[in-house]
């Protein structure tokens, strides 16, 4: 981290991330001053994410889904993240290139982190997915994909696995740059999220 009594960004850090995402130096020397008042520690833990996704999807319950998100920006596995993986993980999900968000959508999925996924890891994120789905909104869901089992199973199916098949990082993303039905059935945009980090 940069030093925090003086809440400059180290120069290593801010050279990273300009090359790495699409913030100028002056964007990023706001967001950490926004950063290191919202978390003087220089760090976020898991329950503070927890409780960021709570205050965005109040009428669902987000906890595993951002236990798996938190999982997957969490990129040096020390329980916490800092500015750069907090400003990686907003660059991904916001506005990076479609193969680095399904880079990150692969190391979601990656539950166990073992480089390859299988049909219950989709159904373990499927589920969190489910959980911030209100009931209404789950009641339009195509009666094949109206439940996290029916739609890992098409998930699965869409793939060409046979259940007990592991998927490559590579497989996945040529899979899901093939098919579009299978980028609708592995995402959960949250748009009012998104808003709100960005205003951030």
């Amino acid at each position: 981290m940069g030093n925090t009594k003086s809440g400059a960004i180290s120069k290593d850090i801010l050279e990273d991330l300009k090359m790495n995402t699409k913030y100028s130096e002056e964007e990023l020397a706001v967001w950490y001053q926004t950063f290191l008042k919202e978390c003087p520690s220089g760090l976020i833990s898991m329950e503070q994410f927890e409780k960021i996704y709570a205050s965005f999807f109040p009428d669902t319950n987000p906890k595993a889904y951002a236990q798996h998100v938190f999982r997957s920006f969490d990129t040096n596995s020390d329980g916490t993240l800092d500015f750069k993986e907090y400003i990686i993980a907003l660059h991904l999900t916001s506005s990076g290139r479609t193969s680095q968000k399904l880079e990150w959508a692969f190391s979601l999925y990656d539950v166990d982190g073992n480089g390859t996924i299988n049909k219950d890891e989709i159904l373990e994120i499927v589920k969190a997915i489910f959980k911030m789905i209100n009931e209404d909104e789950q009641k339009t869901l195509p009666e094949d994909e109206n439940t996290p089992e029916k739609r890992a199973d098409k998930i699965w199916e869409y793939f060409g696995k046979k259940e007990n098949d592991k998927l490559s990082e590579g497989e996945f993303i040529q899979g899901t740059l093939e098919n579009r039905d299978i980028l609708r059935l592995i995402q959960f945009e949250p748009q009012k999220m998104k808003g709100k980090l960005q205003k951030e």
